[in-house]
């Protein structure tokens, strides 16, 4: 039976798009985001107990909403336990897989001395100070040895996440899309249309902190640092913070951001051990920097998260000063 004329546009038309929804959805992960839940204490977390294959990477989130495998509790006999906090930095985000984030290969410089460790890894995307401190008070230390706090520049001044982009912003989903052709124009399609456009178009209105606003966001997390770092201490624990710059604190020239040498006065007083990968980048070959770099200029690629690994089991581990940590 011959097809009509008539259908064949149409009939094409669906089984292209059937074809891309395919391609997407296998081929892309599409469809099937990494998804958030609202949380009263926190701001939001990943939802627990997920797994994700994505853009060819796995993500996955156990049951505490870590990008970690479940956690044993009471802990194995013997096992060094360490606990990362921190915000897309050392989460790694949907473009690094589950083995090539900065906590898991830190795990992997501290097995290869043969002793059984886990690295915990509690982060989420746009975590500020306060939300760090939210999730400890909330869940604990997982009777780690250590916690290793992850700040950058943008965080200095950085206001605690709430929950209200939860489900309203498109990176940040709460369910899943109907279709992966969906996603794919709301999440990446359009808003870089839409860039492109604001490239050709007078700035828009957009209402920014004021300086002073500013200032005083930093003065609040000065506190939120202060009652993190005591909190720590109450469990008996060692609290290191780990400092990681943007691109542009380190090219084309060296430069130090606004609030960091308060923020390094504030832990120098508390006798916290600070990991400072803007310093000890800063004598690296500016071509060497700019491949630890995602083309925003602020988050890592996995030559980035190998150097931060190389430099914490440098720093912690040679150094010696991390209790159970073999150099």
């Amino acid at each position: 039976m011959k097809f009509p004329a008539k259908y064949w546009i149409p009939g094409c038309t669906v089984a292209a798009l059937i074809v891309i929804e395919l391609v997407l959805r296998l081929a892309l992960g599409l469809g099937s985001p990494v998804l958030f839940q609202a949380d009263a204490d926190i701001g939001y977390r990943y939802r627990p107990n997920q797994t994700v294959f994505r853009f060819g990477k796995t993500i996955k989130y156990n049951e505490y909403s870590q990008r970690s495998q479940p956690v044993t509790t009471p802990k194995p006999q013997g096992t060094l336990r360490i606990l990362f906090i921190g915000d897309s930095i050392i989460n790694g985000g949907t473009l690094t897989d589950q083995t090539q984030t900065i906590s898991a290969l830190f795990e992997a410089r501290l097995a290869a001395k043969k002793q059984p460790v886990e690295v915990i890894n509690a982060s989420a995307g746009s975590w500020a100070i306060g939300n760090q401190l939210a999730y400890l008070r909330k869940f604990g230390i997982f009777e780690s040895e250590a916690v290793i706090s992850q700040m950058g520049t943008d965080d200095l001044a950085q206001p605690t996440s709430t929950s209200d982009r939860v489900g309203h912003d498109p990176s940040y989903p709460d369910r899943p899309p109907l279709l992966a052709i969906q996603e794919a124009l709301t999440r990446y399609i359009l808003p870089r249309l839409a860039n492109l456009v604001r490239l050709g178009s007078p700035p828009a209105n957009v209402s920014r902190p004021s300086v002073q606003e500013l200032d005083q966001q930093f003065q609040q997390n000065l506190q939120n640092l202060n009652a993190l770092v005591t909190w720590v201490r109450t469990q008996q624990r060692p609290i290191f913070v780990l400092f990681t710059p943007n691109l542009n604190n380190l090219v084309p020239s060296f430069n130090v951001p606004k609030y960091k040498p308060e923020f390094l006065q504030l832990l120098n007083s508390l006798q916290v051990n600070v990991i400072d990968a803007h310093q000890a980048w800063s004598t690296l070959p500016k071509k060497t920097v700019e491949t630890f770099y995602q083309p925003d200029g602020i988050h890592l690629t996995v030559p980035g998260n190998q150097a931060i690994a190389d430099l914490l089991f440098e720093r912690l581990c040679t150094a010696q000063k991390l209790p159970g940590c073999l150099p």
